[in-house]
């Protein structure tokens, strides 16, 4: 079952790529035992400006793919099933009639709003750090702080993120060939219509019959 374009692929093999460079370049640079291990912080912090200035450049690309902006629209829809998704994420309940998901579950979505948005202030604080002529001293000040505590936070994150998909090896392939096992596809994400309409029109309930009068 087709699950990803070529160009969703490679948004996300880039993007992934360029944030994998900015936060081992940050290690290197607030790390002591990593910095004197790699040695040249001039070359690590030109490094590090630019790979992170640049992690929102495939996506901006990815627009140009309509199947990249419809799953941009998938992700940005959250309905009563990814609440109760949520729901039993939360109670540990992993049975797959407990959670139910269209091509990608609540807990995926979080993780791309909170990517997302994580991006656009470690991009806003990072110009800041780097242009010092924009901003006065406590402003440059928050944004250190701000940006370095969001660093540790999308370090985990991303952890989180790498660990459950070793956990998941047709997900793996799905995002590396495109394509998953049918039956992947409805153990994991029941509510997903390749082909059909988007989960939220699959999912909406149909109207009940009107009750019929029986004949005497």
């Amino acid at each position: 079952m087709r699950r990803f374009s070529r160009s969703e692929r490679l948004v996300h093999l880039f993007t992934a790529t360029l944030t994998g460079v900015c936060l081992a370049s940050a290690a290197c640079l607030y790390l002591p035992p990593l910095a004197e291990l790699v040695g040249r912080r001039h070359l690590v912090v030109t490094v590090h400006e630019w790979s992170g200035l640049l992690i929102p450049v495939p996506a901006l690309l990815g627009l140009a793919s309509r199947a990249f902006r419809g799953d941009l629209r998938r992700l940005n829809r959250f309905g009563p099933h990814d609440r109760t998704w949520l729901r039993s994420a939360l109670r540990r309940d992993r049975r797959p009639a407990a959670r139910p998901a269209g091509k990608f579950n609540a807990g995926q979505k979080l993780y791309a709003s909170w990517s997302a948005g994580a991006a656009l202030v470690m991009l806003g604080t990072g110009l800041l750090m780097w242009f010092t002529g924009l901003a006065p001293l406590p402003w440059r000040t928050g944004a250190t702080f701000v940006h370095d505590w969001l660093a540790i936070a999308m370090a985990v994150a991303v952890v989180g993120h790498v660990m459950m998909a070793l956990a998941d090896p047709e997900a793996r392939r799905g995002m590396r060939t495109g394509s998953v096992a049918a039956d992947w596809a409805r153990r994991e994400h029941p509510l997903w219509r390749p082909h059909g309409s988007s989960v939220e029109r699959a999912v909406r309930p149909t109207p009940a019959e009107p009750p019929r009068r029986e004949r005497r």
